[in-house]
């Protein structure tokens, strides 16, 4: 009832999680930070969340996995027995469309919180924002920060292409959270002629780029079609060849996951 847990979600691809050791140290270090016991190895939980994958036929699939505390608080239980309970389960990939509809929501995040950019299961503020959005025909709303500056969505980081650059608010002053296709597009995906960094962003930043896209691991790269009934033209060919970098990114983590498995069993 405290909502005293931290949380991921991995996109599961041909039974691989994807991306895990990064998922992994991000729930590690929020856990840390919001005082929740996280004390399982990661040996053992990419075993445990591997089970549930198969015990559910979620090969193709997404996964949401919880670490909740037990004690502490004014109305702890009686009879606990564990410092905290993990929980996990699976759900279908979703068809999220050729891109999305954004508005903005100003004062939604306070960069300078101790707890920016933790991923807490605390979600009901992002629950009802996500609701009201699609109230309003629209996809997320952006949240903005207390300076007015472009933070993230509620569920998702956000990045414009401005020539042959690709901007994404920085983690230290935007709030926003680390997302891990953020982080794979800042420090794996290369592609020629486009270099990716931090960069503080406005709303008047977004609406002149080239083009504007988010990055969530249930969405990969969508572009953005418009923002506050404002239509947007984003330019598709500069973001197709990172959408693909991408792509085969992660069919090369796969692959490598896979051919690590064959070798333990042989």
């Amino acid at each position: 009832m405290n909502g005293w847990g931290i949380f991921s979600t991995l996109r599961v691809t041909e039974g691989v999680l994807f991306a895990f050791e990064r998922h992994y140290a991000r729930m590690k270090r929020d856990a840390e930070r919001m005082r929740v016991p996280f004390e399982i190895a990661p040996a053992e939980l990419r075993r445990l969340l591997l089970d549930l994958v198969r015990a559910n036929n979620a090969e193709e699939a997404t996964l949401r996995v919880a670490s909740i505390r037990n004690r502490g608080g004014l109305f702890e239980a009686p009879g606990i027995t564990r410092n905290s309970d993990l929980i996990a389960f699976t759900a279908d990939l979703n068809d999220w469309g050729a891109g999305v509809k954004l508005a903005y929501m100003p004062n939604a995040r306070f960069s300078a919180s101790p707890f920016a950019g933790t991923k807490y299961t605390s979600w009901a503020q992002n629950l009802t924002w996500y609701e009201a959005a699609h109230e309003r025909g629209l996809d997320e709303f952006i949240l903005l920060n207390e300076r007015g500056q472009i933070s993230e969505c509620t569920s998702a980081n956000v990045f414009c292409i401005q020539g042959n650059t690709v901007v994404t608010p920085p983690l230290e002053t935007s709030g926003c959270l680390a997302g891990v296709t953020r982080a794979v597009l800042l420090e794996e995906v290369q592609v020629p002629g486009l270099s990716v960094r931090e960069g503080e962003l406005t709303p008047a930043d977004i609406e002149k780029a080239d083009c504007v896209f988010i990055t969530s691991t249930t969405r990969d790269l969508l572009p953005v079609l418009e923002i506050d009934e404002i239509k947007l033209q984003p330019d598709l060919g500069r973001l197709l060849p990172l959408q693909q970098a991408f792509a085969t990114f992660r069919t090369e983590y796969v692959r490598k996951e896979k051919d690590e498995r064959r070798t333990l069993v042989a």
